[in-house]
């Protein structure tokens, strides 16, 4: 099928995914970090109390998502979005109107848990299922949302509070996003059987046979994987979660920086089709023990960067895994571990990528506070890319030749 007739013939469920992706951005880091400098001055805290209370309150949602991701399995897209997307414009409205410290935890709990986790976990896990031959398609087209809010909500918001109160910003944050429900409802209206209820046309992963989230939990595969699962989430979210401290360090303006977002989006769109189109013709296996290997060039750069040209070059790696990232993990699971329970595996992966998330910030920020810049820090971090590519290198050559397996 051509990619035309493709788009024409899914274009329903595609921009279901799309909305999804979106409309998660107000639980992503890369947002709530656009307003760190007015929450830090609002309650009076540190770069190390900020980041813990982001670390405990990510955290929390990751425990939530191992149980909620499941969810997935067992209800419709249109039903179980609708009802995130409620939740997520209640936690918009939360930090909102929040005026104590002690419940930011629960804050970024919920937008955590509603945004970031569960509405493109959602997204993804549809994708995942309901596309086989033409998976990494599917997922490229359907998270390009993640990439358009990169690009433009940062900039638009940040604009927007040199003339509104940060507070106000929230609420019409939530007002997007309760605004997705009925364009959900619209696009999905004819919504897909998941192939979890379905009695056919489902996947196969690894010896021939589905996987469920225990069986996968306790597989060594898994854990070859799971420093790629954490790294990317944990050192992307730091990076743009001290992004004020950052520019400060740079010597940048807020809006300088973040002027060089719609570049890192666009070398991350590029990739994300890319990767999609690549991993339908070459599968996960071929691509996925490289796609970390650009984060080691991003944060070198990053800490040596000094001028705009540099930063930019910085930025072009990043989004380069950032792009890869979108697609090829999604497709991992349900290559290797089959799509009976994707929503389940996908649950568990979802949370350890949660838990990278609470890490990252919190771990950089106390670092900052101890003293150690964030410069040094990102040598470390692009050590850690080198290391985490290593394993996922390893437990793929050992790992590939079961695919072949058949019951």
């Amino acid at each position: 099928m051509g990619s035309f007739a493709f788009l024409r013939e899914n274009a329903r469920w595609l921009s279901a995914g799309m909305l999804l992706t979106f409309l998660s951005s107000f639980g992503q880091t890369f947002f709530i970090s656009i307003f760190a400098g007015e929450i830090r001055t609002e309650f009076n805290l540190s770069h190390g109390e900020w980041g813990g209370i982001y670390t405990l309150g990510t955290g929390l949602s990751a425990v939530i998502m191992v149980w909620a991701g499941g969810l997935t399995d067992r209800f419709r897209v249109r039903a179980l979005g609708t009802v995130i997307l409620l939740m997520l414009f209640l936690a918009c409205l939360f930090m909102a109107f929040n005026r104590a410290v002690w419940l930011l935890p629960l804050v970024i709990l919920a937008l955590r848990f509603t945004g970031q986790g569960m509405t493109s976990h959602i997204a993804v896990v549809a994708m995942s299922r309901w596309f086989i031959a033409t998976r990494g398609k599917a997922l490229s087209i359907a998270t390009l949302g993640f990439a358009l809010g990169e690009a433009l909500l940062p900039l638009i918001f940040v604009a927007l509070m040199l003339v509104f109160d940060w507070r106000l910003l929230w609420g019409l944050a939530g007002l997007i996003a309760v605004l997705g429900v009925p364009g959900l409802v619209f696009l999905l209206r004819q919504e897909r059987t998941p192939q979890s209820l379905a009695s056919s046309d489902q996947a196969l992963g690894m010896q021939g046979h589905h996987w469920t989230r225990n069986q996968a939990f306790r597989h060594w595969l898994f854990w070859f994987m799971a420093p790629a699962i954490l790294g990317p989430s944990a050192f992307n979210t730091a990076f743009f979660f001290h992004q004020v401290h950052f520019a400060e360090v740079k010597s940048m303006t807020h809006v300088e920086l973040v002027a060089m977002f719609p570049f890192y989006t666009l070398v991350s769109i590029g990739t994300m089709i890319l990767s999609g189109w690549a991993l339908d013709r070459l599968g996960t296996a071929r691509l996925i023990p490289y796609f970390q290997l650009p984060m080691v060039a991003a944060f070198v750069i990053f800490a040596y960067a000094d001028g705009s040209g540099a930063m930019l070059l910085g930025f072009f790696f990043l989004g380069l895994t950032t792009g890869a990232n979108t697609t090829l993990p999604a497709a991992f699971w349900a290559e290797f571990y089959g799509t009976r329970h994707i929503g389940a595996i996908k649950a568990l992966a979802a949370a350890f990528m949660v838990l990278g998330s609470a890490i990252g910030p919190g771990l950089t920020g106390l670092a900052i506070d101890l003293g150690m810049g964030i410069e040094t820090q990102y040598l470390f971090i692009a050590v850690y890319f080198v290391f985490a590519s290593a394993m996922v290198f390893m437990g793929i050559a050992k790992a590939r030749p079961l695919l072949a397996v058949t019951p």
